[in-house]
């Protein structure tokens, strides 16, 4: 089949459409389903991030694209299985963005980002309340919608922002940073007993507590915790690099020399 690129939308759906046709299509796709596609999508979103990050406009681009492919694959799937095809999605996202937007697509006054926020959150609340009306299920939980896939930083930060619009939250960051303290000294006291189990769960909960102070100073955790990453990423490669300088291997180097290029590069950062 002939097939050219183009700026249009539809062409992106034909393709997709071809790949998966089950005489003529692509083999692999043709052997995918949502569950062995669900991690693509995954990667190619941190993928995203990962450019945003980099400030790689390029490569933002190309990211976008593989991105964009997910919907459309998924879609194409749901439509080969009568749940729904793409128009559907795009009806689906649009009838909600006007519907929470009625400070722009109604009558109702902006107000500040804030009022904006918060009414974008009340709406959320009406349409989970009625979801669970048409299910015949009791009535929802504020935290009933936030991804278990999240990753867990990110989604304890979300599990303590949705608790944090009923009342149930700390008053300040002195108090949240005292539970950060509490929660440390839980840890020490599960390790100097031997059990593993209680260290464990005590880490989840010091780690837990740390998302809910990086939230009440207003810090994206999962963020701050990447940019830590990468910190640690170049700083060690500044040590494999001097190790290799003075000839030796790193493991074979002894913590102080190996601290020693550490502080170099620290030094260095502080400059």
């Amino acid at each position: 089949m002939k097939m050219q690129p183009s700026r249009d939308i539809a062409r992106l759906i034909e393709i997709m459409a071809a790949l998966r046709d089950p005489d003529t299509g692509c083999p692999w796709d043709l052997e995918q389903d949502f569950s062995t596609i669900r991690h693509y999508t995954i990667e190619e979103a941190y993928e995203v991030a990962d450019a945003i990050e980099r400030q790689d406009f390029a490569d933002l681009r190309e990211e976008l694209g593989d991105l964009l492919l997910q919907p459309i694959y998924h879609a194409q799937m749901a439509r080969e299985t009568g749940h729904f095809d793409i128009g559907d999605v795009i009806y689906a996202i649009t009838d909600k963005l006007i519907r929470r937007h009625p400070h722009v697509f109604g009558d109702v006054e902006a107000g500040t980002s804030a009022a904006s926020e918060g009414r974008w959150e009340a709406i959320k609340a009406q349409e989970r309340a009625a979801k669970a009306a048409r299910k015949g299920e009791a009535a929802p939980s504020v935290l009933d919608d936030v991804p278990n896939v999240l990753p867990a930083l990110a989604r304890a930060g979300k599990l303590t922002k949705r608790a944090a619009k009923v009342g149930f939250d700390w008053p300040d960051f002195a108090s949240v940073k005292a539970k950060v303290d509490e929660e440390l000294d839980e840890v020490v006291q599960a390790q100097a007993s031997g059990d593993a189990a209680a260290v464990h769960e005590e880490i989840g909960d010091l780690l837990f507590a740390v998302a809910n102070l990086a939230r009440h100073a207003g810090i994206d955790a999962e963020a701050a915790l990447r940019e830590a990453n990468y910190k640690f990423t170049r700083r060690f490669h500044h040590v494999e690099a001097r190790c290799r300088e003075d000839g030796i291997e790193p493991k074979d180097a002894g913590l102080e020399r190996l601290d020693f290029y550490w502080n170099e590069v620290r030094a260095a950062d502080k400059i």
